[in-house]
C-alpha cells in the first residue's frame, strides 16, 4: 500500500526531492513547519514529502495502536528489533522514492527523525541507487549487525548529516554515537552535531541542516 504523504514545494516543476519521515506517534505534518525555517536560499526548486506511517500495536506503550514504522517491544531499543517491520516501511519507502523518480527528481534526499531517522538509514544505506543525502536526528542505526553486509556501493558517498541531543531521555546519546561510529568505521562521510537538548529540536540545529541543505544541493 502507498503511504499518505503531505507535500510542499518550495517553487514550480521541483527537480529535487526530500522524503522526511516523522517519529513514533506522530504524523506527516509534524516536520512542515521546520520547512519554513530552513534558509534554502540559491537551492533548486525542492519537493518536500512527508509520508505517514501505518498505525500499528506498539508492545512498548502497552499495544496502543499509533503511527509507527516499526513496533519498539522493549525500552531499551537495541533488543528484540521488529525486524519484519523495518524492512516493510523500508519497502514503502522505497515506493516513495521510485515515484519521485518518475516525477523527474534528479536529486533525493532521505530524512528523518528518531524512528524516521532509524527509517532513512535503514532505507539510505541500501538503495541501489545514488542518492544526494541522508539528514538523520535525533535515531540510530537499527538492525545494526546487518549494515555491512547488505550496505549497497550506490551510497557509500552520499554525505549524511547526524544530530543528536546531549540530554535524549528516549534514544541515549550514546546510542547515537554508536550509530556514527559504524558509519565512520565503514568509510561513509558523517557530519555529526551535538545540541544542549532532549528528543527534540532545536534553533541552531535548523541553522545547520539549512547549511547542509545548501552544501548537499548547489
Amino acid at each position: 500500500m502507498t503511504l499518505a504523504t503531505i507535500q510542499i514545494e518550495t517553487a514550480p516543476n521541483p527537480t529535487v526531492s526530500v522524503i522526511w519521515m516523522h517519529g513514533l506517534g506522530a504524523d506527516g505534518n509534524d516536520f512542515v513547519p521546520i520547512v519554513h525555517e530552513l534558509d534554502l536560499h540559491g537551492c533548486p526548486a525542492i519537493r518536500f514529502v512527508f509520508p505517514n506511517a501505518p498505525h500499528i500495536p506498539v508492545t512498548v506503550n502497552g499495544g496502543y495502536v499509533m503511527p509507527a514504522w516499526y513496533d519498539i517491544r522493549t525500552a531499551d531499543i537495541a533488543n528484540r528489533e521488529d525486524e519484519t517491520g523495518i524492512r516493510a516501511s523500508q519497502a514503502a519507502i522505497e515506493e516513495l522514492i521510485e515515484i519521485e523518480h518518475t516525477r523527474g527528481a534528479q536529486k533525493i534526499i532521505l530524512a528523518g527523525f528518531s524512528q524516521g531517522c532509524a527509517m532513512t538509514l535503514q532505507t539510505g544505506l541500501r538503495h541501489s541507487n545514488k542518492l544526494a543525502g541522508l539528514l538523520c536526528l535525533s535515531g540510530y542505526v537499527p538492525l545494526y549487525q546487518n549494515v555491512a553486509r547488505e550496505r549497497h556501493s550506490a551510497n557509500q558517498g552520499t554525505p549524511i548529516f547526524m544530530a543528536h541531543g546531549n540530554a535524549d531521555p528516549i534514544i541515549p546519546l550514546q546510542r547515537a554515537e554508536q550509530s556514527r561510529d559504524l558509519l565512520t568505521q565503514l568509510g561513509y562521510e558523517v557530519e555529526w552535531h551535538e545540541y544542549p537538548m532532549q528528543h527534540s529540536v532545536c534553533i541552531p540545529e535548523i541553522s545547520d541542516m539549512g547549511a547542509w541543505f545548501r552544501r548537499v544541493l548547489a
